[in-house]
């Protein structure tokens, strides 16, 4: 008798007796996460490409600057030219459903981590299989449980991108200033006035820079999830390997990395205060006439 103990078998009775009891309520998340990524992917196809091209650069002009909405602009027009636009936009909508779901869940998971240190040792392994695990294997238990599509491609891209947002607001809300806390807490705050008016807002950075990451890594898990039928720019580069063409794999990871470096530098700018384009307007105006007012100044002090 065989008496060694098989962790792959243990997997395989653990997915089929999900499969045998569990199957109503898979469906009841598969319809719901489809339902918010259909409305998604439905909504970005809907804007025609120009369209599409001027809300991005205005968008990267108001959170950026002008040179970085030119870029926008310029690389996003690119990418239309190349015949990509839809596929971008099946991506992109995909990495935003995704997110969308990783934030929901994950800034929660990562409050109560840092209220509780045993909750947050039960969960830190968790969190390390998930993001060490090699990305291929979150497709198969996808596609058996959801089936070929853009929902296991989601569920299979929340798993992968969400431990950063959690992680990070963990370490954000734990990093608050002592001083901060205890000042809450002399002004007569609750528990949950401290957390929305003292921890959060101080720890926003470190959360922003979490859904950064989590943006960046929900991007390379949709472009793996092709695979199984996610769609998007992953289709394109998938095609570009089976056919060994390196043109159209060219394109493909061309489109990835121009809709990488938009995402990436427009919610770096979230964790960021910046002041409004009418206040850096106002400053450029205001430049010249304090130089001039300064000028009769200095020439009494001389005098």
């Amino acid at each position: 008798m065989d008496m060694n103990f098989s962790i792959g078998k243990g997997a395989d009775i653990t997915v089929n007796y999900i499969l045998d009891h569990f199957t109503p309520a898979l469906d009841m998340i598969a319809a719901v996460i489809g339902f918010v990524t259909g409305g998604i992917q439905g909504g970005l196809l809907a804007i025609p490409p120009v369209a599409g091209i001027i809300i991005l650069a205005l968008l990267s002009l108001w959170r950026v600057g002008w040179k970085f909405a030119i870029f926008t602009a310029l690389a996003l027009a690119l990418v239309h030219h190349m015949g990509l636009w839809s596929g971008t936009m099946e991506s992109l909508s995909l990495v935003l459903a995704a997110t969308f779901i990783a934030i929901v869940v994950g800034i929660p998971m990562g409050i109560a981590m840092a209220r509780s240190e045993v909750l947050a040792t039960i969960i830190r392994p968790a969190l390390d299989l998930m993001q060490t695990m090699p990305a291929f294997v979150y497709l198969i238990p996808a596609a058996m449980f959801f089936g070929l599509g853009a929902v296991p491609g989601t569920i299979a891209t929340v798993i992968f991108a969400m431990p950063p947002v959690v992680r990070l607001t963990n370490l954000g809300i734990r990093q608050v200033h002592g001083e901060f806390v205890e000042a809450g807490l002399a002004f007569g705050c609750t528990s949950r006035q401290l957390l929305f008016k003292v921890q959060l807002p101080n720890a926003l950075p470190s959360i922003m820079t979490g859904i950064n990451q989590t943006i960046m890594l929900s991007l390379s898990m949709v472009v793996i999830a092709s695979m199984i039928g996610a769609g998007g720019l992953g289709n394109t580069v998938l095609t570009g390997i089976q056919r060994l063409d390196v043109g159209t794999g060219f394109e493909g990871g061309l489109a990835v990395v121009i809709l990488a470096v938009v995402l990436d530098r427009i919610t770096q700018s979230f964790g960021k205060p910046q002041p409004s384009l009418f206040k850096r307007f106002a400053a450029l105006r205001k430049q010249p006439e304090t130089g001039s007012t300064q000028t009769p100044s200095l020439r009494k002090q001389e005098a």
